[in-house]
């Protein structure tokens, strides 16, 4: 089976749930009151997943509801240009496409404040799914914005249900969003609710302090997540690079020394990276030296990703990677 768009089934990494519009400042270190302006950047996570990988030549679908208004046509369009295939959208009349106001602190860290209420990413229902494409991947790449609310929690389920039937590799990076949810509590039972089902998790030190429980970011706290199913969990540590865990082994990759400007979408760049190189032979998560040097790879994908405002258009392609590699020996 293959999906049209020149999409093949053979390598095609489907990312699922939200894409929106982030507003961010014009200056950093300035709370949203006292911003002089913003600039509109498309993003949300599985959607800058999506085009991380297409950026990297990869084989990229996105699957979510946009507004069918100004907004999510014109994120569609950008889908579109950065070669994801986009028969996976469907639109929505009556909602809005969610946005977000983004604060970039000095550090070039972020604080959100969004508006959905609801926008047309929740409202996707398990009917409106393209079964075709998602039965079409060789990666499903989710995160746990879409299980807050029905119908979208409904859909997110039945669409990771008929990935795996279909023998595609669950990715899950929870990309925790407390604002969004009704409490912490129910933001920490939902996320680790679909926990057992993913094979590749990736959480940052924060999510892991939040998902443990625990203010330590060591060995054991990470492993207290490990569950059988699982073949590779990863913990980002921002500018000290991530630490990664195997059923056989596991150890750090160190950061790349940038300065960060914005790094909004450098988990999701470090993610696309790491599904581009796995696509294709899921082998290398047995392998040590190969997995450290992939890893390394989606750190300098990652450590690029913040040296410019904005998620997409940060993302790296082949020709700046390889540029910023040999730059970083």
């Amino acid at each position: 089976m293959a999906a049209t768009n020149g999409v093949t089934d053979k390598k095609l990494i489907v990312s699922f749930g939200e894409m929106l519009i982030d507003f961010v400042p014009t200056v950093s270190g300035v709370s949203l009151a006292e911003a002089p302006g913003f600039l509109k950047a498309p993003g949300g996570a599985p959607a800058n997943v999506a085009i991380a990988v297409s950026r990297l030549g990869g084989d990229a679908a996105f699957v979510g509801k946009l507004g069918d208004d100004e907004f999510g046509h014109m994120l569609a369009g950008i889908l579109k240009e950065n070669g994801v295939s986009g028969e996976g959208i469907c639109f929505d009349k009556g909602a809005r496409t969610a946005l977000a106001f983004v604060t970039l602190k000095s550090d070039g860290d972020r604080e959100f404040m969004f508006y959905r209420n609801p926008s047309a990413d929740m409202l996707l229902t398990p009917e409106e799914l393209n079964l075709e494409i998602i039965r079409s991947a060789k990666v499903f790449h989710y995160g746990s914005i879409s299980l807050i609310v029905e119908p979208c929690r409904s859909a997110h389920l039945k669409a990771m249900e008929v990935a795996k039937e279909a023998g595609a590799l669950l990715s899950y990076d929870p990309n925790l969003r407390l604002p969004l949810w009704p409490s912490a509590e129910e933001a920490r039972e939902q996320i680790m609710s679909i926990w057992e089902k993913a094979e590749v998790i990736k959480v940052s030190d924060n999510e892991l302090e939040f998902l443990t429980g625990s203010n330590k970011i060591d060995d054991e706290s990470a492993m207290s997540l490990w569950h059988p199913n699982l073949k590779l969990l990863l913990v980002t540590l921002g500018d000290k690079g991530c630490n990664y865990y195997t059923k056989h082994f596991h150890g750090t990759v160190g950061a790349f020394p940038v300065k960060a400007v914005d790094t909004t979408g450098a988990g999701d760049s470090f993610v696309g990276a790491l599904l581009t190189k796995i696509v294709d032979d899921q082998s290398v998560l047995e392998d040590e030296a190969r997995l450290k040097e992939i890893l390394r790879y989606s750190c300098a994908c990652g450590a690029i990703t913040t040296t410019k405002k904005g998620a997409i258009p940060a993302l790296p392609t082949v020709p700046e990677l390889d540029a910023f590699l040999k730059a970083h020996p």
